[in-house]
């Protein structure tokens, strides 16, 4: 017989390299996938992670690329990271991202075409507060009437899409756009326009928020005294309350504080790489910072690696799509397959597994 013993506690061994190994097994697996879509399974895992980076056709504009798609996604992952520390599993990333957006686009457009050095900080401020109200559905939800944060937050996405549609051709529309859905071009309006602080290298504000996100996490986790509540939180309710912590507070703090980071990646996509408000401004990128969070352990720096890894999927998966003819729901499905792999080699940094003989009846 097989069984799972349980450790008596968990390997740090296993902790370490699930991960790698949760990559490596992407890789064959997602292979088999691409050949049983007519790629060459190697030719396909080259394009996604190799080309993107060392091309000589294509690094040139790929390499850019990768802090555009990475600031996001390590933004939004932070702030779920330490909620899911504690404990409290916000889900709906995507629909804060999208109201973050929108807020702040909302903000600025109420001043356009002013150039006032303002603009710009009073649009991060909105997005901030756009994302931080939506997140705050369902922690107020949650610690007033019990409702399940993970359905909530979840639904709320719908609902951030709808009222996306809805500003994307109605009240954010571009009066000079000749009634086609979408914002003014924040691109072509400079006080607005959050462009490349260093030519050729994708760095923007964004990003640079998603890197000062990863070190006050880190120190926020390992030297404050709100970081250990929210670690004992998580690791021991019971001793928690015991300790005095407020579980209200923690719900609160840590869903307002992942909402807020949404929000705030929103509108840096927003008013940046995307450069307007339109009905397909989403690109998934809340629910991707799932899989970084995981994938980097909950760790500031783990984040930090896993959402450059991710990056690259993002970046080859377009190549694969363009070069091998590769379906887009193809490469969805392999970003999945991280997450599943990962899920799946974390059973044994809790447990070992044993072999024994069936007794007879």
């Amino acid at each position: 017989m097989i069984r799972l013993e349980k450790r008596p506690q968990p390997s740090q061994a296993w902790t370490t390299f699930s991960p790698l190994l949760a990559v490596f097994l992407t890789m064959v697996v997602g292979g088999l996938l691409f050949g049983m879509l007519g790629a060459s399974p190697f030719e396909a895992i080259r394009t996604i992670f190799w080309d993107p980076l060392f091309h000589p056709n294509f690094a040139a504009y790929s390499r850019p690329q990768l802090l555009v798609k990475a600031g996001p996604l390590i933004l939004i992952a932070i702030g779920l990271s330490i909620g899911f520390k504690a404990g409290i599993w916000n889900i709906g990333a995507e629909g804060q991202y999208i109201m973050g957006a929108i807020c702040g686009a909302g903000a600025g457009l109420a001043f356009y075409p002013s150039e006032s050095p303002l603009i710009f900080p009073l649009m991060l401020l909105a997005g901030l507060a756009g994302g931080w109200a939506w997140a705050m559905i369902p922690a107020v939800l949650k610690t007033r009437l019990g409702t399940n944060e993970i359905l909530v937050s979840l639904m709320l996405v719908y609902v951030a899409e709808t009222i996306l549609a809805s500003a994307a051709s109605g009240f954010l529309r571009n009066p000079e756009g000749m009634g086609f859905p979408g914002s003014r071009n924040f691109k072509e309006w400079g006080a607005a326009h959050n462009g490349e602080l260093i030519a050729n290298t994708g760095m923007h504000w964004g990003v640079v928020a998603a890197f000062i996100a990863v070190i006050a996490a880190y120190v926020f986790l390992s030297r404050h005294i709100q970081g250990f509540n929210v670690r004992l939180t998580g690791e021991a309710p019971r001793a928690a309350r015991f300790a005095g912590v407020n579980p209200t507070r923690v719900v609160l703090f840590c869903l307002g504080l992942s909402g807020a980071l949404a929000g705030a990646a929103g509108m840096f996509e927003a008013t940046g790489p995307a450069g307007q408000i339109s009905i397909d401004f989403n690109a998934g990128y809340g629910f991707t910072a799932i899989i970084v969070a995981f994938l980097g352990r909950l760790n500031p720096i783990g984040i930090l690696l896993a959402g450059l890894l991710m990056a690259l999927t993002y970046i080859g998966g377009e190549l694969a799509q363009l070069m091998l003819s590769l379906p887009g729901a193809a490469i969805q499905l392999f970003q999945g397959m991280l997450l599943f792999f990962l899920l799946a080699t974390d059973v044994f940094t809790n447990y070992r597994i044993r072999l024994s003989r069936k007794e007879a009846a």
